[in-house]
């Protein structure tokens, strides 16, 4: 930018976006500095090097708004974690299932994990029973990344949002896809035997 840069000569796009020909970066300096603008050099590696007069200030402000608004439109993944134990009752699993299926819904992902305590450390295939179980009862609405698992004396399991597929509206064309085979339909007969008539009433 500016007194920076080092080429011989340069090709120079003024503020408004016309050509203003070839000239040296002093030159070029000097007639962004007449408008209170930088000189940018915007393509180094052509032949001769491209530079543009412009505001940087606002260009930089103007760059990091744009940055701004695509991380604020980025869904960022959490890690959410929800603890179980062996001896779980039937209401507490149920709860914690919906914790888990409703962090999966908001696009979260999941660390199911089953602490095991003293003498429970005899009973791990409990534990994992418990983490099966929920595996299998999230079903579709999670991705498992990592089975159950062991680290030290806790077993977890990592469960992730489904990829999103585009939803195509169920209810099924029936007339647009596949349309119904006319040749499937009884054809009616020339009344050629001499059998009697069937009445259809």
């Amino acid at each position: 930018m500016n007194e920076r840069i080092r080429a011989r000569e340069v090709r120079v796009i003024g503020a408004d976006g016309e050509q203003l020909g070839i000239m040296t970066p002093m030159d070029a300096t000097r007639k962004a500095r007449e408008q209170n603008f930088d000189l940018v050099e915007i393509s180094p590696t052509a032949v001769p090097p491209v530079c543009r007069i412009m505001d940087y200030g606002k260009f930089l402000y103007e760059q990091e708004k744009k940055e701004r608004a695509a991380k604020k439109n980025q869904k960022q993944i959490v890690l959410k974690e929800v603890k179980f134990s062996v001896n779980v009752d039937e209401h507490d699993y149920v709860t914690k299932r919906n914790h888990v299926l409703r962090f999966l819904a908001e696009g979260d992902k999941v660390k199911a994990s089953l602490r095991f305590r003293g003498r429970e450390m005899a009973h791990q295939n409990l534990g994992r029973k418990v983490l099966e179980r929920l595996i299998n009862e999230v079903g579709d609405k999670g991705i498992v990344e990592f089975r159950p698992r062991m680290e030290g004396n806790t077993v977890h399991v990592i469960l992730a949002p489904p990829r999103q597929a585009p939803s195509s509206g169920g209810g099924g064309g029936s007339s647009s896809k596949k349309p119904e085979k006319p040749q499937e339909k009884p054809q009616p007969q020339p009344a050629a035997s001499g059998g009697p008539a069937q009445s259809s009433s």
